[in-house]
């Protein structure tokens, strides 16, 4: 796949878990955050199963035959969800989506710096550094902006 391709369908991906996490912050008021990210995992499933079932190739390993460290993955959507679900209503879709990113980011980092679970090894460069630093930098003006517009 081109790369360039590759990057807008991870942009676009990204625009859509903004969009999902105002949906879904509005409906876990409404229904509270557990319901809510209980069909969100529920229609998840069951989409997904559709997708397996009619798209994807054989493979010669199961879900049963990994190392079950990598199992552990299903539940880290699980902690996401609940917490942007419960705080989206609070800070608002983009303060919560950049806090989000700010973690993303620094653990990404150091995965990627130690060569964490299988990953390759990317040096922590001085660039890296920086992005992460002035983003850190959007989260707090961001976050100051809406205080100043409550207070």
């Amino acid at each position: 796949m081109n790369l360039i391709l590759l990057l807008v369908l991870v942009i676009a991906a990204g625009a859509v878990l903004s969009v999902q996490a105002a949906i879904n912050g509005r409906l876990g008021q409404s229904v509270g955050v557990l319901r809510s990210s209980l069909l969100t995992f529920a229609v998840g499933a069951l989409v997904t199963a559709l997708l397996v079932f009619f798209f994807e190739p054989a493979h010669a390993v199961s879900l049963l035959d990994v190392p079950k460290w990598q199992l552990t993955s299903a539940l880290f959507g699980v902690v996401y969800m609940i917490v942007m679900v419960g705080a989206v209503p609070v800070v608002g879709t983009a303060v919560a989506t950049v806090a989000v990113i700010v973690g993303q980011l620094g653990m990404g980092m150091l995965i990627d710096n130690f060569g964490w679970l299988g990953n390759p090894a990317i040096e922590l460069s001085g660039s890296r550094i920086l992005a992460m630093v002035l983003l850190a930098l959007a989260l707090v003006f961001m976050y100051r902006s809406n205080r100043s517009q409550v207070d």
